[in-house]
């Protein structure tokens, strides 16, 4: 797809693109949530750490340098943005789609060290 998340360019798209790059918005915050809201604290279990609140949870998975707390704070809010704020302006919502986009690597990144640190407990975790 032809884009460079300008407005013009986004006037381009056919509704079946459009509804690609929505999805991705989507799917990035799903995946943001369901890592911060589920996988952490069950990665920490796994290795036998008990904690509680969602702070102790993420210095915890930072220590263990799977996440940079201050990105990962930065990735929440967007996530919030996404889910409950719908921008007035196209521009905005084109510039948090492009920062979505340009996290990817970054999210990706996470993941593996996600299954990375819970292969170390249990050597049947395969990212396949």
């Amino acid at each position: 797809m032809d884009f460079d998340f300008s407005i013009k360019s986004f006037e381009k798209l056919d509704v079946s693109q459009r509804a690609v790059l929505e999805a991705y918005l989507k799917r990035f915050a799903s995946l943001q949530d369901y890592l911060g809201a589920k996988v952490f604290k069950n990665l920490l279990y796994l290795a036998g750490i008990s904690c509680t609140k969602m702070s102790e949870v993420l210095t915890l998975i930072e220590k263990e340098e799977i996440i940079d707390l201050d990105r990962w704070i930065e990735f929440k809010n967007l996530r919030n943005n996404l889910e409950h704020d719908y921008p007035d302006e196209l521009e905005d919502g084109l510039l948090d789609l492009k920062y979505c986009v340009d996290s990817f690597k970054e999210i990706e990144e996470i993941v593996i060290k996600v299954f990375n640190f819970a292969r170390k407990y249990d050597e049947s975790i395969s990212i396949s």
